[in-house]
């Protein structure tokens, strides 16, 4: 028993524990171990179906007591040092001068101790700024509201259906008529605006429109339009006649009543909002005649159908812009509609220009003459069908601008002279007696 004791502690039993760890450490890292297994597989997860991926999650922090956090945030005060804004410095040739800018900065930062909460500046700047209206600046603010540009086409067309009747021209009538639709087209346009804020800001073409960036109140906004809607359907009633009086008033209810809330609503807002282009001719042809035939429609007709060309070949460029907008129009929801359309009003152009002799309006030179442009432009609204690019859609809105003014022009050039239509007896009103009268001076 002794020597076996005595065998036992010279082979050193003390020490098997620690040569069984240093064992199982060598084994664990010369061996495959669970581990390892579960390595190649995530390595093969990643490698062959990299939609089932696993990623790591990270490392939660230390839970701290909330004694302890207590206890940081009443050590740690919070403050804001309020520093006056100093104009940025400009490089300069003498070193001097950036100097004394930089101890002038410095000096205005240690000056200022006084000590603002957190939050209370950014409150501030939340806060809506009070923008002050400049008198100088109001003339211009009121053209943008009125759509200046939209009225002066209006103006415009309004003044060829008067130089189209087939009546002697008369300058006093003339100019009520086109101020009245001037006023009346500027009160409509000023109400659209107003009822479509909050739309026009999601688009980029509209976002700058007065109402929107707060430059005018909309109660002034409102004030605008009845100032120039109550005077421009007054001059048309009493000073021109009732009829035109009663067209422009319908006007401003189909745009502001019909068309405004249908752009939300239905792609039908297009061919509303073409109605709407058409009837400043229609008030032309009355204002000179005091009546409502068929060469006042034929004006209508071609206004109604250049309008589709024109439109939509400028709403394929913003399709992006109306349907941030919320607006639903033809090119955002029905594309093919959209080329469909602007190519048949196109082609209708040639069919309504060859009308106009048939109406004894013109000579049978204007369907000759206008050919060529309403071939063109018919040819551009087959390539925007064809290719429905921002390329054909933008020539065909570029090439209605000039298409209009001109045809206009080509056909007041080929009207039949109002001696012609004495002779034949065609002047409103059909009576010899009619023709006498204007005849003498």
């Amino acid at each position: 028993a002794g020597l076996f004791v005595w065998r036992l502690r010279n082979t050193g039993v003390p020490q098997i524990p620690c040569q069984f760890v240093h064992h199982y450490r060598v084994a664990n890292n010369r061996l495959i171990t669970f581990q390892y297994f579960n390595f190649l597989k995530r390595m093969y997860v990643t490698q062959c179906n990299k939609d089932l991926s696993q990623r790591a999650k990270p490392k939660s922090d230390s839970v701290v007591s909330p004694f302890q956090e207590l206890q940081q945030l009443d050590q740690e005060k919070k403050a804001v040092h309020k520093i006056s804004p100093v104009s940025p410095v400009h490089q300069s040739g003498s070193e001097t001068s950036n100097r004394n800018k930089l101890r002038e900065m410095r000096s205005a930062a240690e000056t200022e101790d006084s000590v603002i909460p957190v939050g209370a500046e950014s409150k501030e700047d939340r806060q809506w700024k009070e923008m002050k209206l400049q008198l100088e600046d109001l003339p211009g603010i009121l053209a943008r509201l009125s759509k200046i540009k939209l009225t002066a086409l209006v103006v415009s067309t309004t003044s060829t259906g008067f130089a189209m009747a087939p009546v002697p021209f008369e300058l006093s009538c003339f100019l009520l008529a086109s101020l009245g639709t001037g006023l009346a087209s500027c009160a409509a346009n000023s109400i659209n605006q107003y009822f479509e804020v909050p739309f026009d800001s999601n688009m980029n073409r509209t976002k700058n429109r007065p109402l929107v960036r707060g430059q005018i109140s909309p109660l002034l906004a409102i004030c605008f339009a009845a100032s120039c809607g109550i005077p421009g359907i007054a001059l048309l009633t009493l000073g021109v006649n009732p009829l035109t009086g009663a067209l422009g008033a319908f006007n401003i209810f189909l745009y502001t009543c019909c068309y405004t809330p249908l752009k939300r609503m239905s792609i039908a807002n297009t061919w509303v909002g073409a109605v709407v282009g058409a009837i400043p001719p229609m008030m032309g042809w009355t204002a000179a005649t005091g009546s409502l035939d068929a060469g006042a429609l034929l004006l209508g007709g071609i206004l109604y159908s250049w309008q589709f060309p024109h439109f939509n070949a400028l709403s394929w460029g913003l399709r992006e812009d109306y349907s941030r907008g919320g607006y639903c129009m033809m090119s955002v929801t029905h594309p093919g509609l959209c080329r469909r359309v602007a190519l048949r009003h196109c082609l209708a152009l040639i069919g309504l220009s060859t009308v106009a002799p048939v109406l004894n309006i013109t000579t049978w030179t204007f369907p000759i003459i206008s050919l060529p442009i309403n071939l063109y432009i018919s040819y551009l609204g087959f390539r925007f069908y064809r290719d429905a690019d921002r390329s054909s859609s933008r020539k065909l809105f570029f090439c209605s601008l000039w298409h209009l003014p001109m045809l206009l022009l080509v056909m007041f050039t080929c009207k039949k002279s109002v001696l012609e239509k004495e002779d034949k007896g065609d002047l409103p009103g059909g009576s010899h007696e009619t023709a006498m009268e204007i005849r003498l001076p």
